[in-house]
């Protein structure tokens, strides 16, 4: 059992440092040296758990999309309809980029593309903005003749490129100008935008990505006592 817990550790360590190392250097620069030695583990440790790079990266963009995951399901259900849904989820988007080192890191991945499409963080942020815009036209949420795929691609956009202004500028994420962008979006999409907030309820609402975006597991991490 001892055994066990130190891999777990071992793992949740080498997941953590290597998204700090990708979100900092990107992907192709970074190296298996940089990421080993800021989890304080030996290269062999790191091959035992992760046989190369692209393994290593894989498991943080899938940590990262099991993230985004859990950020939005409290919001996918709220009483107040599919529009507010993904107002609330944007602001809990945003502050994870701030907020959790996996999270940006995913980002980075994916917007670099360097492991293909599959399960990438981005991928899933869309296809549930997607999904849950269209519930919103279902619900009479949306103005006629507004496409709900459209509008998303729309969200998307802007959630993506106010995360790179970020880097240069954090004040990009502020809530007002979150807000600004959603009162400019919703004139155009909204059947009645005046019902629709768009302003956190609360400061726990804003940075829901710091409780929504966990700590990395580590799921049947292999046991090797001389190596950890």
């Amino acid at each position: 059992m001892a055994m066990q817990e130190r891999a777990v550790r071992t793992r949740t360590s080498l997941l953590r440092a290597a998204a700090a190392v990708f979100a900092e250097e990107g992907y192709v620069p970074s190296s298996l040296a940089a990421i080993s030695k800021r989890a304080g583990v030996s290269n062999g440790a790191l091959h035992f758990h992760f046989e190369n790079k692209k393994a290593l990266a894989r498991a943080v963009e899938d940590q990262a999309a099991d993230a985004v995951r859990r950020l939005v399901q409290p919001v996918h259900g709220a009483e107040t309809g599919a529009l507010q849904a993904v107002v609330d989820a944007t602001y809990g988007l945003l502050g994870s980029f701030l907020d959790d080192i996996v999270v940006r890191a995913g980002f980075e991945l994916g917007s670099q593309h360097a492991l293909g499409p599959e399960a990438r963080m981005l991928h899933v942020w869309h296809e549930w903005v997607d999904q849950t815009l269209h519930r919103a036209k279902a619900e009479g949420q949306l103005a006629p003749g507004v496409s709900p795929g459209d509008a998303a691609k729309a969200v998307v956009a802007v959630t993506v490129g106010l995360r790179v202004l970020a880097v240069g500028d954090p004040r990009w994420l502020a809530e007002r100008r979150i807000a600004a962008f959603w009162e400019l979006l919703l004139a155009s999409i909204a059947a009645e935008p005046g019902r629709i907030r768009v302003r956190p309820r609360s400061r726990e609402q804003a940075h829901r990505g710091r409780s929504g975006a966990r700590r990395p597991t580590a799921a049947a991490p292999r046991q090797d006592p001389a190596r950890q």
